[in-house]
């Protein structure tokens, strides 16, 4: 036995009983403890030689971790095999309504991890004590795709998810360009955080390589409890990335959590009021309220009098040993909110009840917010101004243009831009000078060059040409244009 269950919950086994059903229990990463089983059973290796694992021997269980077998890094592991499986005799089964839930129920998906672990790894309500999470070691963007095809090759299916805690935007930035570098015709979601680097141009990337959805956590919807949880992002900064990635085209799922430790009943109110602004805003298209439940692996398990709770019980359980009773310090009662919240959502979900009164939603008597009508959306309305890297990459993720010379009335030669892409016909008028200049460097920008052109390059490039111009051309109404047809820096 191993693999998740084990992983969290059977980490203190001592009930001899389990041994009746299996021989073995491995913890975390499988392959290095399984292929050391695999060498105990053909009596290559001696028991006493096995990795993290449980066995009962004497009638005792005992754990053994002597093994000298390294841990397989992301690079060295293979790609699952289905050959013999007939994949087209599961049913699809869909367990909710909702329409995340449904996108990883209803059909297909292959499944792949494009990164070990989270790189983040601080969210104290998380199991980050544990290997799943704390080590973190990521995939090469190539090898992603080389697994990626041999998967399509034997399932025939070019859907993935990807299972990451929390895939990284930089790695998720170089798989979109491999995906669009290959010309792989794929469709793809994962889970991630939240986080600034998911910028406007970021999200189009990502829309173009073939990203149709994304997870990320909102959690507690209060950046007192962010803070608290050390999430490392605030309730403006998430609203920001839902609208880039809902702006792309891409489907936002966001978890939410309600009756946090020292969470007052004051703050799922407001909390909720958040969330009601954001799904009519449009920046969030599906959701799911979780009750916060305590592990004993995560920060406030492991130090629960920091978050005003103190524990029900100090024994251990002699099979599972995970979720942990706890009381809460003159607590607010959080059980009152839990079918309230969860019918708003419903709601919400379908584009109704945006104008009942939260308290419609409750039996009990509720606060009423104190979160002002167009809190969301001033955050949504105020403009990304970005800030470009030197490093940063310039791409343009279509077919290079046509251009041709053309009079503005005020008899001005200008160059014209014809942009063809699946939206439609696009024509952009730029000063011949630089049209022409464009024209001969547009192969730079393109998905396939063999070289990667950096902000500073291009701005060096640029300025041997026209000295001290490239400020103003960059601010130009042609230059904005160009970025919004899809001309990316990353």
């Amino acid at each position: 036995m191993g693999g998740g269950f084990p992983n969290t919950e059977l980490r203190t086994v001592s009930d001899k009983r389990v041994f009746d059903y299996v021989d073995f229990i491995t913890l975390d990463d499988g392959e290095a403890p399984l292929l050391n089983l695999l060498e105990f059973v053909s009596g290559k290796r001696q028991i006493e030689n096995l990795k993290r694992t449980f066995c009962l021997q004497n009638n005792q269980i005992i754990y053994i971790d002597n093994s000298e077998t390294k841990d397989f890094s992301q690079n060295e592991l293979p790609v699952p095999d289905y050959s013999d499986l007939n994949l087209k005799n599961y049913l699809s089964v869909i367990e909710m309504a909702n329409p995340m839930h449904s996108l990883w129920s209803n059909g297909r998906w292959n499944k792949l991890t494009i990164a070990h672990g989270c790189y983040w790894a601080k969210c104290t309500f998380c199991d980050v004590s544990l290997d799943y999470i704390k080590r973190y070691d990521q995939t090469a963007a190539p090898l992603i795709c080389d697994r990626m095809q041999l998967l399509i090759d034997q399932t025939g299916e070019n859907g993935f998810h990807f299972v990451d805690e929390a895939a990284p935007p930089g790695l998720l930035r170089d798989l979109a360009i491999e995906i669009l570098k290959r010309k792989m015709n794929v469709v793809w979601w994962t889970n991630i955080r939240f986080e600034k680097s998911f910028t406007r141009d970021l999200c189009r990337l990502l829309k173009a390589s073939g990203c149709i959805a994304m997870s990320g956590g909102l959690e507690v919807a209060s950046d007192r409890l962010l803070k608290l949880i050390d999430k490392g992002v605030t309730v403006e900064q998430v609203t920001k990335v839902c609208r880039n990635f809902s702006d792309a085209g891409i489907l936002v799922h966001s978890y939410l959590m309600y009756g946090y430790p020292t969470q007052t009943k004051q703050e799922p109110v407001d909390s909720l009021e958040m969330v009601r602004q954001l799904f009519e805003s449009g920046v969030i298209q599906s959701g799911f309220w979780h009750r916060f439940a305590m592990t004993a692996h995560s920060p406030v398990g492991m130090n629960p009098e920091f978050y005003k709770t103190k524990l029900i019980s100090a024994a251990h359980p002699t099979f599972a040993n995970n979720d942990v009773e706890y009381e809460e310090i003159n607590a607010a009662d959080h059980s009152v909110f839990s079918e309230g919240l969860r019918k708003s959502l419903y709601n919400y979900m379908r584009g109704v009840g945006f104008d009942l009164p939260l308290q419609k939603w409750f039996d009990e008597k509720i606060p009423s917010t104190k979160i002002d009508p167009d809190y969301i959306l001033r955050f949504i309305e105020e403009p990304e101004i970005p800030v470009f890297r030197p490093t940063a990459r310039i791409i343009y993720t279509g077919i290079k243009p046509t251009a041709k010379s053309v009079t503005s009335k005020s008899k001005k030669q200008q160059t014209e831009l014809t942009f063809i892409s699946n939206s439609g016909i696009e024509k952009i008028l730029i000063e011949e000078n630089y049209g022409n200049w464009l024209m001969n460097y547009f192969d730079h920008f393109l998905i396939s060059a063999p070289h990667v052109l950096t902000m500073s390059k291009f701005k060096e490039d640029f300025e041997k040409v026209f000295p001290g111009d490239f400020d103003l051309f960059w601010i130009s109404k042609s230059a904005a244009r160009l970025r919004e047809i899809g001309l990316l820096v990353l």
